[in-house]
Formats: structure tokens, sequence, C-alpha cells
């Protein structure tokens, strides 16, 4: 609350209260987030030991004070999740420090700025070689600068986002991870993507394909739809960018992952009839287990295609339906809401901004 308050000799006084008031010996905090520019030694406080000894997570940037770094440090060997975010300049390469403090590191978040120091990318990456056997959730916003992937062969989640870098990621070709059973990504090109899952094992659960890479065309799309269903037969969730050319993979895919529960069908042809392939295919081949569906465009589907979707949906579970972006008219809410009266739609939400709710917010 006081962090952008101009520094005086009050602000200091009331920060050291503060502080003394919230860590001590009858406190124990399990997540701690430590802000840019903060250069205050809380590992020097009466207590603070004892106050973070039970630490699971730790947020802080790599520019960090080296005192701070050093005094953290000391705290973090029962750390569990750590988050860094990368600076594009005065990194502290002491920070290699805090990475390696704990006894076992799961979950690792390197969150780095458009301007990348890749020299510097290459030591973290490095020392997380000791946590190698027990990371289990890796999430990255570049392409790695070493063959830190290859080495995470217990990984069950993996996050990769390219922030519009149009990187290659050439490094997940022929890429093994079995076990991995959460992928995500956004921005990375469809090929690399399924090379990936085909030298996965069958344990994938969830996929979220998000802004594919703009190079990527209809015979990649289909590629990566083809690796889905070949290699995640206990799918559950998916999202994926699909156009008109895709539909005959699309109809293999929900033939063959029976246990898919929620999709997410992101579709931009500027074309109502490929939603009508769409809604076809799914009162045709939907899986049993399928009810929850996330429908992104910028372009309307039909009226009369939405109302024979639902026609066709009586004898089944009730769906839980999200529209985003798509511009309705009152006759496409009203239709709708004739639809949840009668039990065929449990619940519906609509959104007309370009900021995507969340993969698998159903609620």
């Amino acid at each position: 609350m006081i962090y952008f308050l101009q520094e005086d000799s009050t602000i200091s006084n009331i920060k050291i209260v503060i502080f003394n008031l919230l860590i001590n010996e009858n406190a124990r905090f399990t997540h701690l987030y430590i802000p840019r520019e903060f250069d205050y030694q809380i590992h020097l406080i009466p207590g603070a030991k004892y106050c973070f000894s039970q630490l699971e997570f730790l947020h802080c940037n790599t520019s960090i004070n080296t005192n701070v770094l050093i005094g953290l440090a000391g705290m973090c060997d029962t750390m569990r999740k750590l988050e860094l975010c990368i600076e594009k300049f005065d990194n502290n390469r002491e920070i290699v420090r805090l990475i390696e403090t704990p006894k076992k590191l799961y979950n690792v978040y390197f969150l780095t700025n458009i301007e990348i120091d890749e020299p510097f990318c290459e030591i973290i990456e490095n020392s997380l070689i000791k946590h190698s056997n027990n990371i289990q959730w890796f999430k990255i916003t570049k392409q790695p600068t070493t063959n830190i992937l290859s080495s995470l062969k217990n990984l069950r989640i993996l996050e990769l986002d390219d922030k519009f870098r149009q990187m290659k990621w050439d490094c997940l070709i022929n890429l093994s991870l079995p076990y991995l059973q959460i992928l995500k990504s956004r921005s990375v090109p469809n090929n690399v993507l399924a090379s990936l899952i085909e030298n996965t094992k069958g344990f994938l659960t969830d996929i979220v394909i998000d802004f594919t890479d703009f190079l990527d065309d209809d015979i990649s799309n289909n590629r990566l739809i083809r690796a889905i269903y070949k290699n995640c037969p206990i799918l559950e969730y998916l999202l994926l960018n699909i156009n008109t050319l895709n539909i005959l993979e699309m109809k293999s895919l929900l033939i063959n992952c029976q246990y898919l529960n929620g999709l997410v069908i992101v579709c931009f042809v500027r074309d109502q009839t490929t939603w009508d392939k769409i809604f076809e295919l799914l009162i045709n081949y939907a899986p049993k287990n399928l009810f929850k569906f996330k429908f992104v465009s910028d372009f309307e589907c039909k009226l009369e295609s939405l109302k024979n979707f639902f026609d066709n949906w009586k004898h089944r579970k009730s769906m839980s339906l999200q529209i985003h972006e798509m511009h309705f008219t009152d006759d496409y809410f009203n239709l709708i809401e004739k639809y949840i009266k009668n039990g065929i739609v449990k619940n519906f939400r609509y959104d007309l901004s370009n900021i995507f709710f969340d993969e698998f917010d159903w609620n």
C-alpha cells in the first residue's frame, strides 16, 4: 500500500512497523510475492526464519537486490513453486542460489520480456538441472535457450507462450515427455506441437492450443488434430482453432476421443456454412460425455443452425454453453432462453469482449 509513496523517514518507519506486525514468530506464510525494486531485508526481522519455515511459493524479479536474495535463499528450502520475472537487463546472476536452495522444486514459471537476455536465460535454465526429476509443472514465455525441456522426464503440465515473437520452437520436435497430462500453448507452431503430442504416451487429458502461429496452414492444423486423436485416448478437455478444411479430421477426433466432456472451438472463418458443419458434426459424432461447449468467433452462426443443434440434443445431458464474440441479436437470446427453460441448456454465458474466458471455466 505504501510502495508508490515518496520515501522519507516517516514512510520508512511505517514500513518497519508493518513488517514487524506481519513477520514474527506468531505468523506462518506459505506464499510470498516480492515486488520489483524491493530492497528491505526481511530475513533480518526477528522471527522471520520461523515465519517462512513453511514457505511453498515465491514470486520475484531477477533484478532482485543481492542482499534480499541471499536472505531469501536462506529461508526457501521448503519452496515448491517458483515464479521468476526475467528482466531485459540488470539481471542478478546470484538468483541461481534461490533456484538451487529448495530441496524439491515442483512448479516453475519463467516470465520473460519481449527483449530477452539470452545468456542469463541459459544460466537459470541450467540451474534447474538439479530439480529436473522433480519438476512436474513448467511454464515459459519464450523458446528455451537450452535443452532444459528434454531433462524434465516426469513433467505433468507444460505451458508455452511465444508472446507472438514467431519463434520456431524446434526444441519440441522429437521431445519425449511420456507422462505429460496437460498441454497449453499460445502462438506456438502447429507442426512442433503435433510432434510433441506424438511423443507422449497417452496420458494427456487437457489440451489448449490458442492463437496458432501465423504461418500455420490447413495441412499443419490437420496434422495437429490427427496427432491428438491418435495419441490422446483419455482426452477430456480441448481448445482448438479450426476451419472448414479441418471438418473431416474433427469428425475422427470426436469418434476417437470418447472421454471428451469439454470442447472449445475457435473459428474465425467468415462463412456461416462452417458453423453449419460444426453443429452437424456435434449432433452426429459428439461423445456421450461431451456437454460443455464454448464457441469463439467474430462471425455469428445461423439462427436455424443453432436451433437445429439444440433440437437434436434433447436426449443427451443438458449442455453448458458459452458464446464468445459472436454478435447475437435478441432472436438468438430468446432462442437460447427457450432451450434453457426446457432443460436442453443447463447454463449459458455470453461475452462480446475480445478477452477470452478462462479456458475451461464452466461455472
